[in-house]
């Protein structure tokens, strides 16, 4: 029989630089869904510090990255939890250069406080990229935790298919996606014509992701402070896609204030999924036809530029 998983995603809400604060609201929350059955708790990107790359002590917070690492440790060792502590963003010194890089990282922790495997952002999202380091043409790894194969993914990553299908070529039946995310990431004019774009954005492509993938999605975004007087930017939405079924999370999944839910994840749809589409099938057949790293292709012309010169 299948097994059935209880996880809990946190939509946290980050304050600015509180890195301690924000630590331990965290650890309440984790405290809370493992006295429930949760077996596994996702936190958001950015949980610790917020995103504020400008203000001159964040990087000397990103500094702290260990500390705050072997406390999630030992957080999930005394609760019997495993636990993706979002992502935290760390500062390191290459040898030979003045300057230091900061990268954001998500971990995978299980309920014995090992680290089981990790993951750097790849995909950054454009206000990132003079702050955070990508890791560039790593590959995709997935990790196998008490809960299955493993794959992590970190907020932008999701509008990426491809991270996905490398994810789900190597067996992951399960993606967890920290994210920091809100609905004033929309440019103006798109603001215009719809303020929610950014909820219409996430809403669909994680349910998509769940059905042409034939896996559930994690996906923990930050959330904002309840009973605010002030409008809410944080987009949250926090919840579990799957196929058949779409969102789940009843707590989060239709609201941006701070919280959690524990989903119960039957890991019988996801095969009855693959019965029915069949998508991992197909990435396993001999004469499957999609090569998913074709940055070769465009770098020869064969890509638009090459149609328009006809050769193609």
């Amino acid at each position: 029989m299948a097994p059935i998983y209880k996880i809990a995603v946190i939509q946290l809400h980050p304050k600015p630089m509180q890195i301690e604060s924000n630590y331990a609201k965290a650890a309440e929350f984790i405290k809370t869904a493992a006295s429930q059955g949760a077996q596994l708790a996702v936190l958001p990107e950015y949980h610790l510090t917020n995103w504020v790359p400008d203000d001159p002590k964040f990087s000397d917070l990103c500094g702290q990255w260990e500390i705050y690492l072997d406390k999630y440790r030992a957080l999930a060792k005394a609760h019997n939890i495993c636990i993706v502590p979002g992502t935290i963003v760390e500062r390191h010194q290459d040898a030979g250069k003045e300057e230091s890089k900061l990268i954001n990282v998500a971990y995978f922790i299980d309920n014995k406080g090992e680290i089981l495997g990790s993951y750097q952002k790849k995909n950054l999202w454009h206000p990132e990229r003079p702050h955070l380091t990508s890791s560039t043409h790593d590959t995709h790894d997935v990790i196998q935790t008490p809960l299955g194969p493993v794959g992590l993914l970190i907020c932008w990553d999701v509008a990426f298919p491809e991270a996905f299908r490398e994810l789900i070529a190597q067996g992951a039946k399960i993606i967890i996606i920290p994210t920091f995310w809100t609905l004033t990431d929309c440019s103006p004019y798109g603001l215009s014509l719809n303020p929610l774009a950014e909820a219409v954005f996430l809403k669909s492509i994680l349910t998509s992701r769940a059905y042409e993938n034939t896996c559930a999605v994690v996906f923990a975004n930050a959330g904002g402070p309840c009973n605010s007087s002030k409008p809410n930017p944080y987009a949250g939405l926090s919840r579990v896609t799957m196929p058949f079924l779409g969102a789940l999370g009843a707590e989060t999944k239709d609201s941006g204030e701070e919280g959690m839910s524990i989903v119960e994840l039957d890991m019988r749809i996801l095969e009855e999924a693959e019965k029915q589409y069949k998508v991992r099938e197909d990435l396993a057949s001999e004469d499957w036809h999609y090569l998913y790293r074709h940055s070769a292709t465009l770098r020869d012309g064969k890509g638009m530029e090459g149609r328009e010169r006809g050769k193609l």
